[in-house]
């Protein structure tokens, strides 16, 4: 592109006295004009979604709409919030740290129009509506007007007569940035700039970035560009070279022509000049560059809007030999199918460039301009005029050949897929307090409280707090990822936690449609698969059938799994549905340090971006997880004498995996049962035993039994927190 601009603009000068004099008088024009010395080198292509905060890094002018980085130019030390819970009734107090940061990001050096999304580490922070997904103060957009106001808060800190305005700077500031979701850092942030309401004509950027001494008309229009560099050229060139825009000189600077498809004029054999004073002159000398001296494949890599304004990359290859790839940066945003084109354009040009010609004409030559295509009589092809100099007595023009009008490029280019978040509004949030039974390997100590919080498919979390009896908020942490719940569409039928059952499922509806249930095979459900709360009981499924939007089939059951047998006959539509998955699962009186008593009432609420007011659960405590499970296999076997032969197996609230030829560990600090007689429902009889098994012989049973009523015996196992369920087994009546 230099030696283009030169020569053109040297010629234009020097006129006839020779291209060499005029283009000293170009050269001086070039570096002290249009192209100055080389200063701070600019962002490549991968730099511009890399945010810095360098001192004397340069910001681009933005043009279109596309994605920056920005650097970062201003910024306060992390605020600290101190929360301190719990500490009551003897139990320590739990003290947790929360931070945030303000601070303001150079976006561009020409206006702007406004700023649509935010990623924050790649994850979305706003969305194109404006809603942010993570708590801040306030977000402020100065557009880079001349006229523009200092921002206040900057103002504040710095004193206003230390602050600038920034005028013809386009930044935003962000207001007390919540930073727990990026490890109590500033995250790398890429915006979405609007810079222009349409796309940008190569001619009008053109003029715009030199003052007015390049101009063009007629010319690609552009959706983005990140213009930066050493000067002018620097930003210009890879224009000039992707979209072979030749230069012209004019009386006031230059002119951009984009590439001709057919000849401007034809340069006759009549105006070639084969003597001069007598002496014979070769006036046709033509030149050719091997194939290998042209790239093998040629990869233009460009701002793809497809992908959120990411880099893409399209490659097109030639046949023939050679071993040589050459790359094209382009910061301009594209389609694919556009920069599929743009690259086999430009590998086409460099192939059909191999071709040099030399023609010395007469003086009426000198009516063709560099930049002009021409074509030339009795050759074929269309060639540009690169230079024009008066040389002994003739004009002497270097052309080289350039593609003509051909075939476009099929279509249907992919631009690759990325993995980009939904961009949808927070929304309210939905949470579910549960008091779930021991799950896991280890026995647990207290009652496990969890809050399951979900949303919409832009619900990103919400801060969690336990109300206490004074109506009293605790900051009780964060709830965990979003949890898939909804609610059972049909009731379950009575089952058994003895078998599987292959017959029955249930249909639930799913809180949201992007929200998904998979089927397992036996090695998974081992490991704990798709376990669900129905209610108050635990399932397995093995099948997910979906049926609808959010709606599913579930069968291959395993009922009343972790000792909830008890609640498989308390079933109706309608009752919450909850896929158990440890890690989306939150324990707010945990995060405090304490635990819920059982017997208790428990309160927690959840306040999310897209909640105009807490949403509470509660419930009251029973202790599931420290509640030993009733005991199975209950008999009774008549001794002969009038009385009777009780004999069970404990269960353990922690051995819920078979264990062949082995009892299941105790999971108590002692072993200890409660069995208790009862007549017509009365208690009239309570013993506390070792061991498994009890004799009930005549004369209690005579003692005990009124002759009318039912006759039942219950085990209750003793456990270190609680008393567990009972185990009933029917005597007489």
């Amino acid at each position: 592109m230099a030696t283009i601009i030169l020569t053109a603009l040297g010629t234009a000068i020097g006129g006839p006295l020779g291209a060499a004099v005029g283009g000293l008088i170009g050269n001086a024009f070039d570096h002290a004009v249009l192209f100055k010395p080389k200063g701070v080198e600019g962002r490549r292509l991968t730099d511009m979604q890399v945010q810095t905060s360098t001192y004397g890094s340069q910001v681009p002018k933005l043009f279109g709409s596309l994605r920056v980085a920005g650097t970062v130019i201003w910024a306060t030390d992390l605020k600290e919030t101190k929360h301190k819970s719990g500490g009551g009734k003897g139990r320590p107090s739990v003290t947790t740290y929360s931070y945030s940061a303000s601070f303001a990001v150079a976006l561009s050096a020409r206006a702007v129009r406004a700023v649509r999304r935010i990623w924050a580490d790649g994850n979305l922070l706003r969305g194109a509506a404006g809603d942010f997904k993570t708590e801040l103060g306030a977000f402020r957009l100065h557009a880079g007007g001349e006229d523009q106001a200092v921002d206040p808060l900057i103002a504040a800190a710095e004193g206003m007569a230390l602050t600038p305005g920034h005028r013809g700077m386009a930044y935003a500031v962000f207001e007390d940035l919540a930073l727990a979701d990026y490890g109590n850092r500033i995250p790398s942030l890429t915006f979405e700039v609007e810079a222009d309401a349409a796309a940008v004509e190569l001619g009008a950027l053109a003029a715009e970035l030199s003052g007015g001494l390049l101009t063009g008309e007629g010319l690609t229009a552009v959706e983005g560009l990140a213009a930066g560099g050493a000067d002018v050229g620097e930003a210009l060139a890879p224009l000039a070279e992707a979209f072979d825009l030749a230069f012209v000189a004019e009386e006031v600077g230059l002119r951009w022509v984009a590439p001709a498809v057919a000849g401007d004029a034809e340069i006759g054999a009549g105006a070639l000049c084969r003597s001069i004073n007598g002496r014979m002159l070769d006036a046709v000398e033509q030149s050719g560059g091997s194939a290998d001296a042209v790239p093998v494949a040629l990869a233009v890599r460009y701002y793809d809007a497809a992908r959120d304004y990411q880099a893409g990359v399209q490659r097109v290859s030639r046949p023939g030999p050679g071993r040589a790839e050459q790359g094209l940066e382009l910061p301009v945003v594209l389609s694919g199918d556009d920069a599929r084109g743009l690259a086999a354009r430009k590998l086409g040009r460099v192939w059909t460039g191999r071709s040099a010609m030399t023609l010395r004409c007469g003086w009426e030559a000198l009516g063709h301009g560099p930049g002009e295509v021409v074509t030339v009589e009795g050759l074929p092809g269309l060639w540009r005029i690169e230079e024009r100099e008066w040389e002994a007595m003739a004009v002497r023009l270097s052309l080289r050949r350039v593609p003509g009008a051909g075939g476009a490029i099929p279509g249907g280019t992919s631009s690759g897929s990325i993995v980009r978040q939904a961009d949808r509004p927070h929304g309210p949030t939905t949470l579910m307090l549960v008091d779930l039974p021991s799950i896991r390997e280890s026995a647990a100590t207290a009652p496990v409280i969890v809050a399951a919080a979900s949303g919409g498919e832009g619900w990103r979390g919400a801060a969690l707090f336990t109300i206490g009896a004074t109506g009293e908020a605790l900051p009780a942490g964060r709830t965990a990822p979003r949890a898939v719940m909804g609610r059972v569409d049909t009731g379950l039928r009575r089952g058994s936690s003895a078998l599987i059952d292959a017959v029955h499922g249930f249909e639930v509806t799913l809180l949201a449609e992007d929200m998904a249930l998979g089927g397992a095979d036996e090695g998974a459900l081992a490991q704990g698969r798709n376990l669900c709360l129905v209610g108050r009981e635990v399932v397995q499924f093995a099948e997910a059938e979906q049926i609808g939007e959010a709606r599913y089939r579930l069968r291959g059951l395993r009922r009343g799994l972790f000792g909830t047998e008890w609640a498989m006959d308390d079933h109706a539509p309608g009752e919450r549905f909850l896929l158990l998955e440890e890690d989306r699962l939150a324990e707010p009186f945990a995060v405090q340090g304490g635990a819920a008593e059982i017997g208790g009432s428990v309160r927690v609420a959840a306040v999310g971006i897209g909640d105009v007011g807490p949403v509470e659960a509660a419930l009251t405590v029973s202790g599931e997880a420290v509640t030993p499970p009733a005991p199975v296999h209950v008999r009774a076997q008549a001794d002969g004498v009038g009385g009777w032969t009780i004999g069970w197996t404990r269960r353990s609230r922690i051995g819920w995996r078979w264990v062949s030829g082995a009892d299941v560990p105790l999971g108590e600090d002692r072993e200890s049962y409660e069995v208790r007689v009862l007549v017509a429902g009365e208690l009239v009889r309570r013993i506390v035993l070792d061991r498994p098994g009890w004799t009930y012989d005549a004369a209690l049973l005579e003692a005990d039994r009124d002759g009318t009523g039912e006759l039942a015996v219950e085990i209750r196992q003793v456990g270190s927190q609680a008393m567990g369920r009972a185990a009933r087994i029917v005597l007489a009546g």
